[in-house]
């Protein structure tokens, strides 16, 4: 594997953690909570892999892509990506607490975290594809 795979693996890894932390959603909500805790903390996983990944690519590349073209589209774009950006460092708190409570047994501070935590974590995961998408599929930038 080279460092230019990485944003493919890295939009993979955002979309299996979105389809985990989906499944996870509808296992809690069947109120199967061994699948839940499973898909929820392969979805953990997924992410901090999708971390290392994120950051070794970051720092292992010199340039950073910049959208430019089409010009309509950018303030779309990094309206997309100031969110995904905002959200993903609010969402580490919170999912750090959600997996501290329910690991402790506090389903009621694990279930006040977990509410805030979830959403934002799939938006998270979702938009990181989507960036993808953008960046390297839709409107490949030179």
């Amino acid at each position: 594997m080279r460092i230019e795979d990485l944003p493919a693996v890295n939009a993979t890894l955002n979309l299996l953690s979105t389809v985990l932390l989906v499944c996870g959603y509808i296992f809690i909500r069947r109120d199967q909570t061994s699948a839940h805790k499973k898909c929820m903390l392969a979805a953990f996983g997924t992410s901090a892999v999708f971390l290392g990944c994120y950051l070794c690519y970051h720092f292992s590349v010199e340039v950073v892509t910049r959208f430019a073209e089409p010009g309509w589209f950018k303030p779309i774009y990094l309206t997309l990506l100031a969110s995904h950006v905002v959200l993903a460092i609010v969402m580490l708190p919170l999912i750090f607490l959600a997996i501290w409570h329910a690991w402790k047994g506090h389903f009621d501070k694990h279930k006040k975290y977990a509410k805030w935590a979830w959403p934002i974590w799939v938006y998270v995961s979702a938009t990181g594809v989507m960036v993808y998408l953008i960046l390297y599929q839709v409107f490949p930038q030179t």
